[in-house]
């Protein structure tokens, strides 16, 4: 008599108790359960109207933290500093990134040429009159909507057009004067200027040489709803028409790729237009590929029908489940559009699963009987998957990101359908197809047939119309010849001592490589990821990268309350803050911008005394005459100033990492300083993300793996191989984020979401393979480790290949995030596969106490 161990399955005995009922009632009374399905799948499908109205389409709301600390620093500083574009616009001052169209001009030539030529400035002017020449459907022009500078000129695309008077030659006059970064002491050319070539010297102007590539932005008002509509109408209009003006154009020594503040999230909505053809293309090689893995020569007993209505359930669990959030209001976002080939890939993962279980009952049995055994079998297995599925995903909703959040809820909701329409319209199909292999009909032609071979027929007859024959010796059906390769020869082969050894081994080598690749993997989402690789901002992006990675954000340093700036002690406690800020890492002292500093010089060119409130504040127009534009950097009173702003300039800030790096060190300088400090620019926004995308997929990790170590727990009657269970989720975790380091992968917002589902799909093989060994009642570790992969490991191999199939195509398609979607899936799946039919099996071989409860459901 097998040792009694310790178990821990107090649902596991009443689990399979109903499940066995339900299968019952199902083979009793199939029709039921095959059309009420149907029926809630029809009804629920008419949640799609809203679909329009649902769709999420903020880019910024979806992929940046919700509640991030730059979100409450942008109110702050919208609140202390309004903007008037149309009367005093300075893009360094907005606390948004602004109504812009943009363009890089790079010079055609070779890397010696440089714009900064009369036949290159030629060609940019008349790139810019045609730009001022755009109208939008209104009839309004660039003109009309430009924003404005105190002097009341439209802001110049480019210091450069304005210092050379709108001639070509005039560049050619200014150039032996240009310095670089700043020119004539205040214009700061860095943000204008990229791949420069300078002349000797020191500091920040050096001589200017060459430049082979220049940006120019054309800035639109947006302060009011009218002037924001009016100023989009524009930008679309340009979006519309600029190609064509380029083409007629036909420019010689640049070439130019543009960019709006709109493109960004235009690009954005295309994701959903580039995946939709690859659906249809998905389920039709699902399709093909669950009938051909579950069809025989037998047309008696083939599973043609089950494996096609296996894929409709997975289609009708996606209708139902996105009718119904549908219906329910929730926001829909692009990463949900992924849920589709998931659900397709799982939903087939549980059919096979059942219909392992079904070909293993007697033949000779009533198919209510057949139904009964066959849920029996089949309910742990299924329910442990689906359990860890769904939780999974509904941790994952408790992320920051919305976009986690909506692809977490979509997907969690429908493996919950596709949970309840395999037991139930999947199970009536098999009691349905059961009842056809009862009277032993075509699978076809649904007419009745021989079971032995006719020999006054052909060969081909006795193919074709003969049919149903099982195994006489078990009463089951004959044994699929991947089983019986399980059982005889890959069985006996990993149970071997070589084999062992050469297993613990490569795990070793994996583990090491998986670690190693773990603390190589970048974190943080390029923001070029969202669009299609074929779109126009890529190009614009790249050039970006390439020539203007030099200089980075122009940060604001804000004194969010009101301090005693007339105050000597004050004044030093703030100039040591910024002087901490200016020398970070990432800070260039030269290029600071400070009021306070200004004022300093002017009250003592002016001998007047500032060491006291009354003349400190009586005297501040004295700075304003000086620099028009300071009066807008102080929220004040006439007696105090409740709010005050600095700018510092980033440099070297050209990589994920460096954005992190840099929006921590300033927020902890800050956060020291004596002085009530803020930083702040509009990219911060999106930099958030990097400080909590690492936090939040640590914490959903751990808190998946403690809920999937419970529910192993509760349904596998072995604590400690549950723990082999949970050994495998934090192994397949490791592995997948290793291995995402060697295939170019980030950790970011996209990936996360896929970490996210690593957590569910890393226990299924290894559950279904744990709960079968531990269940089985052979006598040794050995022959329950062969019995576990010779009833469950051809299920396993045709489950983590039609989920592959299921998201194969996506590694075709020409945005990011799907082929993120597909490079993470194809770990899990991969190292998951090679966790359950390799590594638990020959671990679990050296535990003899994981074999200590046998644990059969009772007939």
């Amino acid at each position: 008599m097998p040792r009694r161990g310790c178990h821990t399955d107090c649902l596991e005995r009443p689990l399979s108790r109903a499940l066995r009922a339900l299968g019952a009632l199902v083979g009793a009374h199939p029709w039921p359960f095959l059309l009420l399905p149907l029926a809630l799948s029809a009804a629920l499908g008419s949640g799609f109207a809203f679909l329009r109205r649902r769709e999420a389409k903020d880019l910024e709301g979806q992929f940046t933290p919700v509640g991030g600390p730059a979100k409450g620093e942008r109110r702050f500083v919208q609140a202390r500093f309004p903007t008037d574009d149309a009367r005093r616009f300075s893009p360094e001052r907005l606390a948004t990134e602004g109504a812009f169209a943009s363009f890089i001009a790079v010079a055609a030539g070779g890397n010696g040429d440089s714009l900064l030529t009369r036949e290159a400035f030629a060609q940019l002017l008349a790139l810019d009159g045609a730009v001022r020449g755009l109208r939008a459907a209104g009839g309004r022009a660039f003109e009309d909507l430009c924003a404005r500078s105190s002097q009341g000129a439209c802001s110049s695309p480019n210091p450069l057009l304005g210092a050379a008077q709108g001639q070509a030659a005039g560049i050619e006059a200014l150039l032996p004067g240009l310095t670089f970064p700043l020119f004539q002491g205040r214009l700061f050319l860095g943000f204008f200027l990229g791949g420069v070539t300078l002349g000797p010297g020191d500091g920040p102007a050096r001589p200017l040489l060459a430049a082979r590539a220049l940006r120019l932005v054309y800035y639109l008002q947006e302060d009011d709803a009218q002037r924001r509509e009016d100023s989009r109408r524009w930008l679309d209009a340009f979006l519309e028409r600029i190609p064509g003006v380029l083409d007629s154009l036909n420019f010689s020594s640049v070439r130019v790729a543009y960019f709006t503040s709109l493109s960004r999230q235009k690009e954005f909505e295309k994701l959903a237009k580039d995946v939709i053809p690859l659906i249809s293309v998905t389920y039709f090689l699902t399709i093909f590929f669950t009938i051909m893995s579950c069809s025989s020569l037998d047309c008696v007993r083939t599973k043609a029908w089950v494996a096609s209505f296996g894929v409709l359930t997975a289609g009708l669990s996606v209708v139902s489940s996105f009718g119904l959030l549908l219906f329910c209001g929730v926001p829909f976002v692009i990463t949900a559009a992924n849920s589709p080939f998931l659900i397709l890939g799982v939903g087939v993962d549980d059919m096979f699963i059942i219909v392992s279980c079904w070909q293993r009952t007697k033949v000779k049995d009533s198919v209510q009987d057949r139904m009964a055994d066959t849920y029996a079998e089949a309910a742990v297995s299924v329910t442990i998957t689906t359990l860890t599925d769904v939780v999974a995903f509904y941790i994952g909703i408790g992320s920051s990101f919305p976009s986690i959040q909506s692809f977490c809820i979509y997907t969690g909701t429908a493996f919950v359908f596709c949970y309840l329409f395999n037991l139930t319209f999947l199970g009536a199909v098999v009691a349905l197809n059961g009842k056809r292999e009862e009277d032993n009909r075509h699978w076809l032609t649904f007419m009745k047939v021989k079971d032995e071979p006719q020999q006054s027929q052909g060969h081909l007859y006795n193919i074709c119309c003969v049919g149903g024959s099982f195994d006489e010796s078990t009463g089951a059906e004959t044994e699929h010849p991947m089983n019986i390769f399980f059982r005889n020869h890959y069985g006996p082969f990993i149970v071997h001592r070589r084999t062992k050894v050469f297993a613990v081994l490569l795990y070793l080598l994996y583990v090491g490589s998986s670690i190693y690749g773990c603390t190589q993997v970048e974190e943080g989402l390029n923001v070029r990821h969202l669009a299609v690789d074929h779109s126009y901002v890529v190009q614009y992006y790249d050039w970006e990268e390439d020539y203007f990675s030099i200089y980075g954000p122009r940060v604001m340093v804000v004194v969010t309350e009101s301090i005693s700036y007339w105050d000597l002690s004050v004044r030093a406690d703030l100039e040591n803050c910024m002087h901490a800020l200016e020398t970070s890492t990432y800070g260039d002292k030269n290029l600071s911008l400070s009021w306070l500093r200004i004022y300093e010089t002017v009250a003592q060119q002016m001998s007047i005394n500032i060491k006291e409130r009354t003349t400190f504040m009586r005297n501040l127009p004295a700075l304003f005459t000086a620099n028009p534009d300071f009066e807008w950097d102080l929220n004040s009173s006439a007696t105090e100033i409740s709010a005050s702003r600095f700018f510092i300039q980033t440099v070297n800030v050209t990589s994920a990492v460096d954005e992190k790096n840099l929006l921590s060190q300033l927020r902890n300088l800050a956060k020291d300083c004596k002085i009530p400090l803020m930083v702040y620019h509009p990219g911060f926004i999106y930099f958030d993300q990097f400080i909590v995308v690492v936090q939040n997929t640590i914490q959903s990790i751990l808190i998946a793996t403690g809920t999937m170590l419970v529910i192993s727990l509760l349904l596998i009657p072995n604590p400690l191989c549950s723990l082999w269970v949970t050994f495998a989720i934090a192994s397949v975790i490791v592995g997948v984020t290793g291995f995402m380091a060697y295939w170019d992968v980030t950790l970011d917002s996209i990936s996360m979401i896929n970490l996210v589902i690593c957590i569910g799909f890393s226990v299924d093989y290894s559950a279904h393979m744990s709960y079968a060994f531990v269940s089985s009642e052979k006598p040794n570790v050995d022959e329950k480790a062969v019995d576990a992969l010779y009833r469950l490991g051809y299920p396993v191999l045709q489950a983590s290949t039609s989920t592959l199939v299921g998201v194969l195509v996506l590694s075709m398609a020409s945005t990011y995030i799907f082929r993120t979607f597909f490079k993470i899936m194809f770990l899990v799946i991969l190292l998951g596969t090679l966790h359950g039919l390799l590594f638990i099996p020959v671990f679990l071989t050296f535990f003899g106490f994981c074999a200590g409860f046998s644990n059969r459901v009772d007939s």
